[in-house]
């Protein structure tokens, strides 16, 4: 009995058993850790793996346009000749192309407000019944940035009329984050062609947060800008004009930048037979009003060429005659078939151009 307790007693007291013993059961119970590197098998996935940057994109839209470098240079060439020539006609050229491009745009967003419509709330703040107001106020700031002003780069957020609010909450994301993110890559891709890099950034504007009711006349109009970045005479490279298939959002950077390059070609063209229709018509009109003497004949015509629609009140704020002497003159190129009136009314009587 003595022998057996001593036996039971060394087993147990024997500190170096009962560590090992200790340190055995606690490693059992970390079965969950993974082992060592050696005891790793080698067919185990690959961990999470850190995110491109932003810029990353920009490799993509480079080889895009080493694709089609030849379209490109085509289109800058048609750009550059529309250029030039707004930059010799009067300004109301620029002026009237804007409304075209805007109405388009309206239709692309869904507004679907016509340029007619367009200039006579632009110029009178005259709506129908079934013109929607904040549609109309869209059409209305898409033309007021595509007739003029700062561009996109030099402050977006006042390019774009939008701030934070004075009461946004701490956790929300601040808009000049969003564009500040966007603006950096669009610097980044500085080495692009403007026509490249307005594709680029209409088609990373939702990517970018920079979205809401309303985002696609906003990134249309934006892109427009920045293709136009070198023009003298064009303010905007038109985009819509020719039809929306150059917005559509779809498929890879060189199949974007594919029918970007097609859509702004057959813009340009219509936008240069518009001009081409205008400046026969003002020849025209020239022609037929040397006998008649005054400013308001030749103040007139500057108008119609300028506007789509022109009223009577329209045209005497906008030249500072007389209300008798525009009526006088509207009646008269009339009758000589160079204006049409198209409400068929006896009142709030409008008038356009006769191609």
């Amino acid at each position: 009995m003595n022998t057996q307790a001593s036996a039971l007693t060394d087993d147990y007291d024997d500190p170096l058993i009962t560590i090992e013993e200790d340190e055995e059961a606690h490693e059992d119970d970390l079965w969950f850790l993974p082992g060592s590197l050696e005891e790793e098998p080698d067919d185990l996935p690959p961990g999470p793996r850190a995110e491109p940057p932003d810029t990353a994109v920009i490799e993509d839209w480079a080889k895009a346009e080493g694709v089609h470098a030849a379209r490109l240079a085509r289109v800058a060439g048609r750009l550059g000749a529309l250029d030039d020539r707004l930059l010799r006609g009067p300004e109301g050229w620029r002026h009237r192309l804007a409304l075209i491009e805007a109405a388009d745009l309206s239709w692309f967003a869904g507004d679907r407000v016509s340029s007619d419509r367009l200039a006579l709330w632009i110029s009178m703040r005259l709506s129908g019944a079934q013109d929607d107001p904040n549609a109309l106020a869209r059409v209305g700031w898409a033309v007021r940035r595509l007739t003029g002003g700062p561009g996109p780069k030099a402050d977006l957020a006042a390019f774009l009329d939008r701030r934070d609010p004075e009461n946004i909450e701490d956790s929300a994301e601040r808009f000049e984050d969003r564009a500040g993110g966007w603006l950096d890559v669009m610097a980044a891709a500085a080495d692009l062609h403007p026509i490249t890099r307005a594709c680029m950034g209409f088609h990373l504007w939702s990517l970018a947060g920079l979205g809401q009711h309303g985002d696609q006349i906003e990134a249309a109009v934006t892109a427009s800008r920045i293709a136009a970045d070198d023009g003298k005479g064009a303010i905007f490279a038109p985009v819509a004009m020719g039809g929306a298939g150059g917005l559509r959002v779809s498929g890879l950077p060189f199949e974007r930048l594919a029918r970007w390059l097609d859509g702004m070609e057959h813009a340009i063209r219509k936008a240069m037979r518009h001009l081409d229709y205008i400046e026969a018509w003002d020849a025209r009109a020239k022609s037929a009003l040397t006998t008649h003497f005054g400013r308001t004949p030749d103040t007139l015509r500057a108008i119609l060429t300028e506007w789509p629609l022109v009223s009577a009140a329209m045209a005497e704020a906008l030249s500072g005659a007389s209300r008798a002497a525009i009526q006088r003159n509207l009646a008269l190129m009339e009758e000589q078939g160079l204006i049409r009136e198209v409400t068929g009314q006896d009142r709030f009587r409008v008038w356009k151009i006769t191609v």
